[in-house]
């Protein structure tokens, strides 16, 4: 999976733990220790994610303690792994951890699978033997931190395994690394808001500030009247470029008039240029347009150009629904799209749910190429022009919903299906069929019951376990239904 990034290399802390007594009673432990931590830092770099690691070595006493929480703090790390290397008094744990504040997994790590006990018992000198069953003792401290971090009401995640050859441990470690580096893509965007909410669709309506708080982001309020003068100022060539990329993006079908391509195209650059000056990585929009002309011609012909966008990292979200944008921004930094969706209807004979979205599509998870097609109407929305129709591809999928909760707070919705083969509605929207292990039935009254607005994000993959890890850094709440 590769991990889309907006930014600098995510900083993640390390550092390992061990008791400063040892060092002169058991002669190359402490050596051998940082060896382990190395293979660790090393296995990280090679994770995949693009990452700085902040290493601050073996923390042995209350004084490298201090240094080490110094450095994390001012190195502004986004998370923390503890290597338990060997016992270590939780005295030259805590400070460390509670001074960085930021969370923190635990990583009992073992060099390997078991102890060789004959090789060991063959040693015949004790004190040998002990300094050999010091370099695998991580489990030994691991229940101390965990029991002082409990009491200091400091959060913390374990992870349980060895060095070499265990793809469990690894798979995780490598899970808080992609999702450390979407928390810090999500914290540093700039999500634009183009027009207005739908009128009376309660559901979306969003308190902008909460979500600033919780995520990270900026919102950038945006004036239809901006597009409109960008569209304005669009150059021929600019144009020409514009119609070549929408043919080599789409299948577009014989029935697009060259007037609507053009429109589109037109209206596109404009999208771009509107894009580009605000720097914003992500939007929202809606607009009615209601008696000028002008208006409603340019927001009937922003579905092209806003499917580009989304599938180019800049995903666009319809119907002013600022919550949904930052869930299709948050599957898209992982990689794995993130289209906009809603239920569509339920086949009970073949036991999927249908689910599309008239407006953008995420074409860089489409089932083929997408097809565009032109509309007469715009089903609940102003004007006609070109639309777009797709599946997502055939395989895993994960939905997320980024939801008010009833405490107030946001909070993830997730779950887990599959995209699967057979017939859709072709009517120039993006539309899939999904099949869930909760079942249809069991699917759409499990998702519903958490309260949901009706819009989502789909990306490919089961990335489940990635978003909860995710909302851990975020802090906020993730439901899971499957």
């Amino acid at each position: 999976m590769t991990i889309k990034s907006e930014n600098d290399a995510v900083k993640i802390g390390l550092f390992g733990i061990g008791l400063d007594t040892y060092w002169r009673q058991f002669d190359g432990l402490r050596e051998r220790l940082i060896g382990y931590q190395n293979t660790i830092e090393n296995k990280i770099l090679s994770s995949g994610v693009d990452v700085k690691i902040v290493n601050c070595g073996l923390v042995d006493n209350p004084i490298s303690a201090s240094i080490a929480a110094n450095k994390f703090k001012q190195e502004d790390v986004g998370l923390i792994f503890l290597y338990v290397s060997t016992y270590a008094l939780s005295s030259t744990v805590l400070p460390v951890v509670q001074k960085a504040n930021v969370p923190v997994v635990v990583l009992n790590l073992q060099p390997v699978k078991a102890i060789n006990y004959a090789e060991f018992n063959s040693l015949g000198d004790r004190t040998k033997m002990t300094g050999e069953w010091l370099a695998h003792c991580q489990a030994c401290s691991v229940p101390e931190i965990a029991n002082v971090f409990l009491r200091s009401g400091i959060k913390f995640n374990q992870i349980t395994g060895t060095l070499h050859d265990d793809p469990i441990a690894w798979n995780e470690i490598n899970s808080w690394l992609r999702a450390a580096q979407v928390a810090q893509t999500i914290r540093s965007s700039r999500v634009g808001l183009l027009g207005h909410y739908y009128n009376g669709m309660l559901d979306i309506y969003s308190d902008l500030t909460k979500l600033s708080a919780q995520f990270g982001v900026h919102f950038e309020i945006l004036e239809m009247c901006e597009l409109q003068e960008n569209l304005i100022e669009v150059s021929q060539d600019n144009l020409n470029e514009k119609i070549q990329e929408i043919r080599d993006i789409f299948d577009v079908q014989k029935d697009c008039p060259e007037a609507e391509i053009a429109r589109a195209a037109r209206t596109s650059v404009a999208l771009d240029k509107l894009i580009e000056s605000h720097k914003l990585g992500a939007m929202a929009y809606f607009y009615n347009g209601t008696g000028d002309e002008n208006y409603v011609d340019l927001i009937s012909s922003v579905i092209v150009g806003n499917s580009i966008l989304t599938g180019k990292g800049i995903p666009v979200a319809g119907e002013y629904e600022a919550k949904n944008v930052l869930a299709m921004k948050i599957m898209d930094s992982f990689g794995v799209g993130g289209s906009f969706t809603e239920f569509y209807a339920m086949d009970f004979n073949d036991d999927v749910v249908l689910m599309g979205h008239d407006g953008p599509g995420h074409p860089a998870i489409a089932q083929g190429k997408v097809k565009l097609k032109p509309l007469k109407v715009f089903h609940g929305k102003v004007g006609q022009g070109l639309s777009v129709e797709m599946s997502v591809k055939h395989g895993e999928v994960t939905l997320l919903s980024v939801i008010d909760a009833p405490d107030g707070n946001a909070a993830f919705l997730i779950a887990e299906g599959e995209s699967v083969t057979g017939p859709i509605l072709e009517i120039g929207n993006t539309n899939s069929r999904y099949k869930f292990s909760t079942g249809a039935r069991g699917f759409i009254d499990a998702w519903c019951s958490h309260g949901p607005a009706h819009h989502c994000a789909i990306g490919v993959g089961h990335i489940a376990s990635d978003l909860e890890k995710l909302a851990q850094l975020l802090g906020i709440k993730a439901i899971r239904v499957c």
